[in-house]
């Protein structure tokens, strides 16, 4: 055989696993190389960039490569094991073929040698790739049936999740390891009382508890402990197997054309309906299914912006009702928006419809007081809880201290282990080869260490633990749990701790507004249901908005006196404005202007006919508290507005008779004065 351009070794796996394992077929693709030069080749060339790739169509970088040095008709054989090995998909293997009929490239195999120039080897050829595409497609099927058929009876194990160790081949029963498995409940267990994976995730990275993870290595399945991040603790929440359950099937492919080959993309989540499997009560759980199913609410729950009906998970800011206000307009879920000075000045609104279409907006109101009235509503129902809660307190603050000395300790005690172990092995070495005994020796140094800093740690919670609450503190938190609208009000509490609250009891609230008014429909948790009526603030009300009171009094007041005066007046009545600070001239100023109340003008009491009390004691020639005893007594008609305000007098009231007569009536009733130099003062 005349040895014609260049021979190209063509290697491939399918999987990772082959690639892996099956080191003997790898070994024999390669020897591929040396018969090629024994048949007369001296130019060889080997492309392996597909090992690992299946040759069902998807994109193979070494294939392409082939193509190509095949086109530019530089070479003279392709050489693998079997031609079925080139490619398991039609489209490729009769464009190989088509390019090596045209260039007159051969294909060597080790049952022959083929020409695609020859009809009757295209015709074999072609028959062997059929045969190998359907080849591949049933050993897919059947293994694939086989699988769910083992999987329907709960016994198929790819993987098992920490926390759980394999028995046999079908079986599967929770971890020895007390370290591993009270790691995975106090995961459970924070969760259930913070309610959120982040919040989790912080705390224990906050008091540096690591949580096992498994890794493979020469040994096997190995149990390495770090600190977790995130998805970590994410996956435990949400994996049915710590429930107690056995699901197949959770996650999918897809597969896509793209630059016209096949395209697969492997791990998309199925919703639960689309899970192949599902065994509740299949093996021992951390938690019951019952609050496993209440751990996925939660969580998605908490999801900010991927579901619009969810509440999302708890943010900074005053606002109390943020994610549980639901528009009983439209539906939409209400947002809050702050602003002000210090930024803390929330708003409720609904813009769903101006947002996603252009619309008009929907409703908006300040949140003053609908958080008011909820928190009022919550501590009604709360209320005979108040001792139980504060029992609870102090229960979870002792709790939390012991969960982490409790890590601590389980910690020690399989460090504790590996000294001894690294101990071991450093025994039963010989001493005198330094090699292995220095290095034994490193592991044992490393191993104690570890177990002293654990130690260390423990003996550092054992000496300070948690700080008791004095008895003082105690009587104090049994006060507030007796007296939950105290507790609520104390200046200790946080917007957040509020919020976890109302939380924990309200599920929705739908709000409406009609005729200055919310009507709120509250649906707590549980099913039950309450109506509220919230009153509104109209347009220019707000928190500091002046009382009505005191803006009806500066109406009156303005009719009867200057600015700096009616400040006088109204700081003698114990008035304040809006933020509680005392009246200035300017102050009243900007109240009348705010409230269209025209100033005072010099001379229009005298137009309206009303005198003031000290101009009523000058025309009737008496003092002004006669005045005053007149006015109680009724036989004067004035008119004050409220204490400390001027008094009202109408002029025509002073020439009557009867007015004129009781004031010279009081006026004679002064005693005489023993002093004959002493003269009557005429007003």
């Amino acid at each position: 055989m005349k040895a014609l351009g260049q021979a190209i070794v063509y290697i491939r796996q399918s999987t990772a696993g082959q690639l892996a394992n099956n080191l003997e077929s790898q070994r024999r693709q390669y020897g591929l190389a040396d018969w090629a030069r024994q048949l007369g080749w001296n130019d060889v060339a080997v492309i392996d960039d597909d090992l690992g790739r299946s040759g069902g169509g998807v994109a193979r970088p070494g294939f392409e490569k082939l193509l190509a040095a095949i086109c530019e008709g530089r070479v003279g054989a392709v050489v693998s094991i079997e031609a079925s090995r080139l490619a398991r998909n039609g489209r490729d293997w009769h464009t190989l073929l088509e390019f090596c009929g045209l260039v007159g490239t051969l294909i060597l195999g080790e049952d022959g040698v083929y020409d695609p120039r020859h009809p009757n080897d295209r015709l074999l050829l072609g028959m062997k790739g059929t045969m190998s595409e359907m080849e591949l497609s049933v050993l897919r099927q059947r293994s694939l049936e086989a699988l769910k058929q083992k999987a329907s009876r709960g016994e198929l194990f790819m993987t098992v999740a920490i926390g759980y160790v394999r028995i046999g081949n079908n079986r599967i029963e929770k971890d020895p390891d007390r370290r591993i498995t009270e790691a995975i409940a106090l995961t459970f267990a924070r969760f259930a009382e913070m309610q959120s994976v982040r919040q989790v995730h912080l705390w224990l990275r906050q008091e540096r508890i690591p949580l096992p993870a498994v890794t493979y290595g020469a040994e096997g399945r190995l149990i390495e402990w770090k600190l977790p991040v995130y998805n970590t603790i994410l996956h435990i929440l949400t994996n049915p197997i710590y429930a107690g359950a056995y699901a197949f099937g959770r996650t999918g492919s897809r597969v896509s054309i793209e630059a016209g080959r096949k395209r697969v993309v492997r791990g998309f989540k199925k919703e639960r309906k689309d899970w192949e499997v599902l065994i509740p009560n299949h093996h021992e759980g951390y938690l019951s299914w019952a609050d496993y199913e209440r751990n996925l609410g939660l969580i998605a729950d908490n999801a900010n912006g991927k579901n619009p009906m969810s509440r999302g998970a708890l943010r900074r800011g005053e606002a109390l009702l943020a994610g549980l206000l639901r528009c009983g307009h439209c539906g939409r879920k209400l947002h809050v928006a702050y602003s002000g000075a210090n930024g803390n000045t929330g708003r409720y609104h609904c813009q769903g419809g101006f947002i996603n279409h252009g619309g008009d907006r929907c409703i908006s109101f300040g949140d003053m007081r609908i958080d008011r009235d909820i928190g009022a509503e919550v501590i009604v129902r709360l209320q005979p809880l108040g001792i139980e809660a504060a029992l609870a307190a102090q229960a979870l603050r002792s709790r939390a201290n012991e969960d982490k000395r409790r890590q601590i300790a389980l910690a020690l005690e399989q460090a504790r282990y590996e000294v001894g172990r690294a101990r071991r092995q450093y025994d039963a070495v010989d001493p005198d080869n330094r090699l292995v005994a220095s290095e034994l020796e490193t592991r044992w140094n490393e191993r104690l260490t570890i177990a002293r800093d654990l130690e260390a740690e423990l003996e550092e919670l054992t000496a300070s633990p948690a700080a008791e609450p004095a008895p003082a503190d105690r009587e104090r938190l049994m006060m507030l749990g007796a007296d939950l609208q105290r507790a609520w009000t104390s200046a200790g509490v946080t917007p957040e701790a509020k919020k976890r609250i109302v939380r924990t009891v309200i599920d929705e609230i739908v709000v409406r507004v009609e005729d200055n008014a919310l009507d709120l429909v509250i649906r707590w948790h549980g099913g039950d249901h309450s109506a509220l009526k919230v009153k509104k603030n109209r347009t220019g009300q707000h928190r500091w908005s002046v009382e009505g009171e005191t803006i009806d009094l500066v109406r009156v007041l303005a009719r009867q006196m200057p600015d700096k005066a009616i400040a006088s007046v109204l700081n003698r009545a114990g008035k304040t404005t809006g933020r509680g600070n005392g009246w200035t001239q300017s102050r009243v100023c900007s109240l009348r202007s705010h409230n269209t109340i025209p100033t005072y003008r010099e001379g229009e009491r005298r137009e309206r006919g009303e005198v003031t009390l000290d101009e009523a004691a000058a025309a009737l020639s008496v003092s002004p508290s006669t005045v005053r005893r007149l006015i109680k007594d009724g036989q004067l008609s004035a008119n004050q507005l409220c204490k400390g305000a001027p008094w009202i007098i109408h002029a025509a009231d002073l020439d009557r008779n009867d007015v004129k007569g009781a004031a010279t009536a009081r006026r004679l009733r002064r005693p005489p004065s023993s002093n004959p130099l002493q003269k009557t003062l005429e007003l």
